[in-house]
């Protein structure tokens, strides 16, 4: 018999706390860092900031790497999986793409912009920077193991409008072929689940051979907002949902209220 895995399940809501207790060293030691960036000294002090910060990203990355390639292999062995495979924890981002980030974060600063607004940024770009090296250990683990069938997102219930469809959208087989008679336009690819934004805490779950995916009854509410008000309006699709969600979810969206 089939066990069931969904993006409701203890197991689930742990991984995204045990992230989420990662991210807020990461802004502890953020904070620290302020006093490295003086607007009034720009030129000097802003690669010295980015260098900081850098290093935090690196260490606190690796982090995320480990607890996401141990989940994987605790999801695995639950799901009854006996031969061996080992979940390699995703490589930290490239350099320039940390700068390119922190320099976005900052970019205000230079045309007299807000110190505040400058650090909120940057905590927002880190945090996901950090976040996804540990989402990327689960995709890549899913892709490389001939057990692993598919992968879901699990959304919080407070998420964003695009958290909440896109977890609605359930498994997402990693390739058609793995999928079998049961891809189709909803699941197959997995546009649903690489796209993150800064301070999304989303996670992934992963589902393997022998294992039945189900949609959390929180997500299934979602799936229901977007057949009944959005689906079918070709380029509306987001607009109409998330107005659809601010009348019938009983989690309201960030910034609504």
């Amino acid at each position: 018999m089939a066990t069931r895995v969904s993006d409701g399940s203890g197991a689930a809501d742990r991984q995204r706390r045990a992230q989420a207790a990662l991210v807020l060293l990461l802004l502890r030691d953020m904070r620290v860092l302020r006093r490295l960036l003086d607007p009034a000294r720009l030129r000097e002090t802003v690669p010295d900031w980015i260098a900081a910060l850098r290093s935090l990203v690196d260490q606190y990355g690796a982090a995320s790497s480990s607890l996401a390639a141990d989940f994987y292999e605790t999801q695995r062995e639950a799901a009854g999986i006996r031969n061996r495979f080992a979940a390699d924890p995703a490589p930290a981002p490239p350099d320039e793409q940390v700068e390119a980030s922190l320099r976005w974060a900052a970019a205000n600063l230079w045309d007299g912009g807000s110190l505040d607004t400058a650090h909120a940024r940057a905590e927002g770009a880190a945090q996901k920077l950090v976040l996804d090296q540990g989402r990327d250990t689960l995709r890549q683990a899913v892709r490389q193991d001939r057990d692993a069938v598919a992968y879901a997102r699990a959304a919080a219930l407070g998420a964003c409008f695009f958290c909440k469809l896109m977890a609605s959208r359930g498994a997402v087989y990693k390739t058609a072929g793995t999928a079998g008679r049961e891809a189709n336009d909803r699941f197959s690819g997995d546009a649903s689940v690489v796209k993150f934004h800064d301070n999304c805490h989303c996670t992934i779950i992963p589902v393997f051979r022998g294992q039945r995916f189900e949609l959390s009854e929180h997500a299934a509410k979602w799936d229901w907002v977007y057949r009944e008000y959005a689906q079918g309006h070709s380029g509306d699709q987001l607009r109409l949902f998330r107005r659809a969600l601010a009348e019938h979810d009983s989690n309201p969206l960030p910034g609504s209220n």
